[in-house]
């Protein structure tokens, strides 16, 4: 092999050698930021932690379908939500507890649906946006047959899609 030959190709060795990097690259610092990236992404009623999709019932007295002084905030901040997010439609699933007839119940489950479209409406929720449904009481939350598990099972849920 020449000499000219032996060296170029020596420097192109050492070229492509020295393109491979020793330096330690701080790996934290682009997961953290990939992260915070990925989690700005999720909607919030898609997000497991965020309030939205955490507090999606509205709880009623027995034989009711007013919504309660202490329901008020939980329609509030799903209506300003929704509002928000125009392109979105859920269901509103109205139930009620074992107790009454299945034609009254499923009844009593449209009228507290319809009662919380109207109040979801009262901040900025448009029309055809939520759709009222009543399952009566055919789809409890607690199994028991006491006042706790009635309490739970007289409720409206609202249904977000799942993507």
């Amino acid at each position: 092999m020449s000499k000219p030959l032996f060296a170029l190709l020596s420097l192109a060795a050492v070229a492509v050698l020295s393109a491979c990097s020793s330096t330690k690259v701080d790996t934290n610092v682009s997961d953290a930021k990939a992260t915070s990236s990925v989690a700005a992404v999720v909607a919030d009623h898609l997000n497991p932690n965020s309030l939205i999709s955490k507090e999606r019932s509205v709880y009623f007295d027995f034989d009711k379908f007013d919504i309660k002084a202490d329901q008020t905030a939980v329609v509030e901040r799903q209506g300003k939500y929704l509002a928000v997010n125009g392109a979105l439609k859920i269901r509103a699933e109205g139930n009620a507890d074992e107790r009454g007839g299945r034609e009254y119940n499923l009844a009593l489950g449209q009228k507290r649906a319809e009662a919380v479209v109207r109040g979801l409406k009262a901040y900025g929720v448009k029309d055809g946006q939520v759709e009222p449904v009543s399952f009566g009481s055919e789809k409890p939350q607690a199994a028991g047959h006491d006042e706790a598990a009635w309490a739970q099972n007289r409720r409206v849920d609202l249904a977000y899609p799942s993507k």
